[in-house]
């Protein structure tokens, strides 16, 4: 959202989570005009009271970023139900939800728009994350199909896929993790984890005039870790960790 602000854009931003997302807004306003609105994107209702609060601040929408996304590490032996459904309902269905009604009130009536999904670095399967990888493989198909779909809307969608990127979310895994992912740091191609203003660069690009002949594709941000990743040495460190019997 900040570098969009930079560059001028009118932001808006919404989460489920009200406090949050005020102290953010009220963070960002440094940097341009934003606005915010509570919205779960699992509920339909709430997506369009989103809208019509778009539809009231700016008058129109050009670009929507879908990163919503909440999963946590499991062997899938273990994951139950409701964590299943949790992170589908989230990661895929709310995309949807939010994508198919952004669409609807604006960008089909506007004929003109462009979606990015951020989804991750799933192409070599995801152990220890089968609820979120499956999602996001949903997405980059979804986004694929309404690549085609929407074509005569002249509505450009596409997908980023970070890789492992330095952030705060790296601090809360515990211990066989982050020794995990010091080796998988050396697998790297460019032998470096990725950070956050990278990422929102590949977006800020594929929402531009400047990929305008670019549609249903996915544009890795990963030093090239989709090519050279050993996915079993995860898989031996969260088995031993989430099931050392």
């Amino acid at each position: 959202a900040k570098l969009f602000l930079k560059l001028g854009a009118k932001v808006m931003i919404a989460s489920r989570k009200a406090d949050q997302l005020k102290t953010a807004a009220e963070e960002l306003s440094e940097f341009g005009h934003v606005a915010h609105q509570a919205c779960d994107i699992r509920k339909t209702e709430e997506i369009q009271v989103l809208a019509e609060k778009i539809k009231e601040e700016f008058g129109r929408l050009d670009i929507l970023i879908n990163n919503a996304g909440g999963q946590f590490p499991t062997l899938s032996e273990m994951l139950n139900d409701k964590g299943w459904s949790a992170v589908i309902n989230n990661n895929l269905n709310g995309t949807f939800f939010m994508t198919r009604e952004m669409a609807t009130h604006f960008f089909i009536p506007q004929n003109n728009g462009t979606i990015v999904n951020i989804i991750a670095c799933i192409h070599r399967g995801f152990p220890a994350m089968v609820h979120t990888g499956a999602a996001r493989a949903g997405v980059e198909n979804m986004t694929k199909t309404l690549a085609q779909e929407w074509a005569d809307y002249n509505i450009r969608i596409n997908c980023v896929a970070p890789g492992i990127i330095e952030s705060s979310g790296l601090d809360t895994y515990p211990p066989p993790v982050k020794e995990m992912l010091a080796e998988a740091r050396k697998a790297i191609p460019l032998k470096r984890f990725g950070e956050s203003e990278e990422v929102a660069n590949a977006v800020c690009f594929l929402s531009s005039d400047i990929s305008s002949y670019c549609t249903g594709t996915t544009l890795h941000v990963d030093g090239a870790q989709h090519l050279n990743y050993d996915n079993m040495g995860f898989v031996k460190v969260m088995r031993s960790f989430l099931n050392p019997s």
